[in-house]
């Protein structure tokens, strides 16, 4: 099966198309519901012929609780434009003509819900794929039935954490919240222990190690002071797979073939 990330794949439609979509009268921006619909469809083209598709977006409120836990969490990120917003809710109604059905979780953010949704697939014996860009994400492939899709690389799209985690980062796909507690995650806006980088957590979680097993003589007593800022941040970054999501939601009956961006806007009538 394949799980989608919502907001991203609508980020990606909003700012990534290479044109604008407008009306037909050239007075409103259309660009986030076309794009939305044609990424989608090509995805499943190119990637998921005969999976089942599910979408999912995070909540309005979903990141609060996070957001309790340290003040500065996401605090970053801008206003995000109107018409971004207002494609929302189309991207919606798309995905209800199309039938792909879709997940809004009150409270939740759209990667707990996913990681709930997958681990419940693997359980059944399912693979599953799943499309973003975001990072967390990482510690699901210490499964090996999971994948990422980034439809925007060039070369080589979907992958596990075999073929590109510890190659690439040095350390495995469930030390990833530690990996992340310890240099920081600049998308959500989690400091990470000042003066550890890559390397250094790398090096710091050798042999598969925990934040817990780290030997105390390799933590400088300024690492140390920040120590339980770093045990609470891993917590923030570790995916809850029992998020309380409707039963039933996956179907396990392949969506069936999605039509053109342009079919799905003439029938909303968006035009």
């Amino acid at each position: 099966m394949l799980l989608i990330d919502g907001h991203y794949l609508l980020h990606r439609a909003w700012y990534g198309f290479p044109t604008r979509i407008t009306s037909r009268d050239k007075t409103i921006d259309r660009t986030g519901v076309f794009g939305f619909a044609a990424l989608l469809r090509k995805a499943q083209i190119e990637h998921a012929e005969g999976f089942e598709i599910f979408v999912v977006f995070d909540s309005e409120d979903g990141s609060q609780s996070r957001a309790g836990q340290d003040s500065g969490y996401k605090a970053q990120r801008p206003a995000p434009e109107p018409g971004l917003i207002g494609s929302l809710s189309l991207a919606k109604n798309a995905l209800d003509h199309t039938g792909v059905r879709w997940l809004e979780q009150e409270g939740c953010e759209a990667d707990d819900a996913i990681a709930t949704l997958a681990t419940g697939a693997r359980a059944e014996g399912r693979a599953v794929d799943i499309m973003t860009t975001d990072k967390d994400f990482i510690q699901l492939l210490a499964d090996p039935g999971v994948r990422l899709l980034n439809t925007g690389f060039a070369m080589e799209r979907r992958y596990t954490a075999s073929e590109r985690i510890l190659p690439r980062y040095g350390v495995l796909a469930e030390q990833w919240p530690d990996f992340r507690a310890l240099m920081g995650d600049p998308a959500d806006n989690i400091r990470g222990i000042r003066g550890v980088g890559a390397k250094t957590a790398a090096r710091l979680l050798a042999g598969g190690r925990r934040l817990e097993n780290i030997p105390a003589e390799d933590l400088r007593p300024a690492w140390t002071a920040q120590w339980q800022q770093a045990l609470c941040w891993r917590e923030m970054i570790r995916l809850d797979t029992k998020t309380a999501v409707p039963d039933n939601l996956l179907t396990a009956t392949p969506t069936t073939p999605l039509a053109t961006a342009a079919q799905v806007l003439q029938a909303l009538d968006l035009w």
